[in-house]
């Protein structure tokens, strides 16, 4: 869920009263931006409702405590009060949101805007800009580039490690002037291998696979390394069968008939097995009913899956087995 997606259902859940309250606190683009999420929203849970609120409470007392004695001293509370990897995860919210980072502009364009300015410019120009963007925007403008220009951006941000603040000082003035925005003076370190991955697991299943495929032939070292770090759908084969049979639990039989429609007789081998046998059979004979399918639906079945299995990872029910000497303590 994103930050607006969240302060919209904290201002639902506060009411009419109290939110109009806070709107006048907000620029006119903020109250732009909430009013059209809220008018957007979905229903929402009270469990929803309840998690927000609990998170906006936990960040406000955290907000006292480093005014009363610095972050510090927050840290030390919280960490008595909720654990330590809690007060770690509060705070880092906290000084995330008030900290400016570089291309802090971009991010309010929308991603085919910010193509428009930058995919004429250099592989090295483009990386720096995505490496600071938050990986949906910069997924979506990786997968919209020329496929010849996506490995060749996705590598640089891979081996990319600190910049020179006088550098991306320059990137991000001549992009204020395209943007006509206000320009951040702050920088960090950006790039690197999480952030490629970041990046490529937000990306469309043929952008992933075209850039991981030059990377093969370009630079198998470095797209070995990427592959440690992150999931596809081929990968499917290297899952135990109890992790197998959980991801299939979560899939609809017919995004699971398209997905199988475009997969290697080894990956699909090794799900149907793990398939009660009439399971199986009506899977395949879905996929011998629905007849040719668009290769863009079979890369996005496929892709829902991965990004099944890597939410199931998330929460620890699955465990993926990744190169680089990982070791699984039983």
């Amino acid at each position: 869920m994103t930050g607006r997606e969240k302060a919209a259902i904290l201002l639902i859940s506060l009411g009419p009263a109290s939110s109009a309250e806070i709107f006048k606190h907000l620029n006119d683009e903020e109250i732009e931006e909430l009013t059209l999420e809220i008018a957007n929203m979905r229903k929402v849970s009270p469990e929803e409702k309840e998690k927000i609120l609990a998170e906006f409470y936990e960040i406000c007392i955290a907000q006292e405590y480093i005014s009363e004695g610095g972050i510090d001293y927050a840290k030390e509370i919280l960490e008595k009060a909720l654990g330590s990897q809690r007060a770690i995860d509060i705070i880092g919210k906290l000084t995330a949101s008030l900290q400016v980072k570089p291309f802090d502009f971009a991010r309010k364009a929308e991603p085919a805007h910010l193509l428009n300015f930058i995919q004429n410019e250099h592989p090295q120009t483009i990386s720096l800009i995505l490496a600071y963007l938050p990986s949906e925007q910069s997924g979506q403008i990786l997968s919209a580039l020329p496929q010849t220009k996506q490995a060749e951006v996705a590598k640089r941000i891979a081996t990319m490690d600190r910049t020179s603040p006088e550098i991306i000082r320059e990137v991000e003035a001549i992009l204020e002037k395209k943007l006509s925005a206000v320009v951040s003076q702050n920088f960090a370190a950006a790039g690197g291998l999480d952030s490629i991955v970041e990046i490529l697991s937000s990306v469309d299943r043929g952008t992933e696979k075209n850039i991981m495929d030059t990377l093969d032939f370009e630079d198998a070292e470095l797209a070995e390394e990427i592959r440690k770090k992150m999931f596809v759908f081929e990968d499917i084969i290297t899952l135990d069968s109890t992790s197998i049979q959980r991801f299939i639990r979560e899939i609809d039989n017919k995004e699971m008939a398209i997905a199988l429609k475009g997969a290697t007789d080894e990956v699909a081998n090794i799900i149907y097995t793990n398939m009660s046998k009439r399971m199986a059979e009506m899977i395949k004979e879905d996929m011998e009913f629905m007849g040719p399918v668009r290769l863009s639906d079979v890369e996005n079945a496929q892709q829902k899956i991965v990004n099944t299995i890597r939410a199931l990872e998330e929460t620890g029910e699955i465990i993926i087995a990744r190169g680089g000497g990982d070791e699984i303590i039983a």
